[in-house]
C-alpha cells in the first residue's frame, strides 16, 4: 500500500471515528423504531402487519378473528370501509397502537444512549431482542414468500415484499448487539473511573434488603 492510502486508513481507524460510527448506528436504529413505531398509529400500517400477527403463535390471540384475515387484506393506499370496519372489530388497530407504543419507547431509549449510558443500554438490549420476534415471521407467515401463482420462482428462497421487509431486521440484530457491547464497556469504564461511587450505590441498594431481612 502507498503512504497516502495508509495515511487515509490511519485517519479512519481512530477512536473518534469509532465513536462517530457507534453514534450514527444508534441514531439509525432509533429512527427505524421511532418512524415505524409512529406509523403503527396509522390504519394502513396496522393493516399491513395483519398477516404477521395472525400467523404468529405468540401473537395471534391479540386478534379476535385471526383466521379470517385473508378476506380483509388491503393494499397500501387502498381504502375499503368494510374491511376497515372488520379490522376495527378484529382488534387490529388496538394491537397496533400498543405495538407502536413499545417501538417508540425502544426508539427513545436507544436515542437516549447519546446522553445516558444506562438508558441507552436498556434500549440496546430491547433493540437486540426485537428481531428474534420479527425474524420468526419468515417461518410463520406464508405471505413472507412469493406465492405460487404460475411463475416458477415461488416459495423459499424467493422473499416477497413482506419477507424483504422482515429480513432487514438482521441488521438491527447485529447493530443492537454492537450497541449492547458499547453500553457494557461504557458502564465498566465508569465503574473503573469512580469505584467509590459505585460501591456507595451498591451499599445503598443492599441496605434496605438487609433491614427487611432483620425484621
Amino acid at each position: 500500500m502507498t503512504a497516502n492510502v495508509l495515511r487515509i486508513l490511519g485517519m479512519i481507524a481512530t477512536p473518534v471515528s469509532q465513536r462517530i460510527g457507534v453514534a450514527a448506528l444508534r441514531i439509525s436504529i432509533a429512527i427505524v423504531f421511532l418512524w415505524i413505531g409512529a406509523l403503527k398509529f396509522v390504519p394502513y400500517e396496522a393493516d399491513s402487519i395483519t398477516p404477521f400477527v395472525a400467523n404468529s403463535p405468540v401473537m395471534y390471540f391479540f386478534y379476535k378473528h385471526p383466521e379470517d384475515y385473508k378476506a380483509h387484506l388491503t393494499r397500501e393506499g387502498e381504502l375499503k370501509p368494510a374491511d376497515r370496519a372488520w379490522e376495527t372489530a378484529n382488534n387490529t388497530y388496538a394491537f397496533s397502537y400498543g405495538l407502536g407504543t413499545v417501538e417508540l419507547i425502544i426508539g427513545f431509549l436507544v436515542l437516549a444512549g447519546l446522553v445516558s449510558v444506562r438508558l441507552g443500554l436498556a434500549g440496546a438490549v430491547l433493540a437486540f431482542l426485537t428481531p428474534f420476534v420479527t425474524l420468526s415471521f419468515l417461518v410463520t407467515t406464508p405471505e413472507a414468500w412469493v406465492a405460487a401463482l404460475g411463475d416458477a420462482q415461488h416459495g423459499f428462497p424467493y422473499l416477497s415484499g413482506a419477507g424483504r421487509l422482515v429480513l432487514k431486521d438482521t441488521i438491527i440484530l447485529a447493530g443492537g448487539w454492537l450497541l449492547v457491547v458499547d453500553g457494557a464497556r461504557a458502564i465498566l469504564a465508569q465503574m473503573a473511573r469512580h469505584p467509590e461511587a459505585e460501591r456507595a450505590d451498591r451499599n445503598r441498594s443492599v441496605a434496605p434488603a438487609r433491614i427487611s431481612a432483620r425484621r
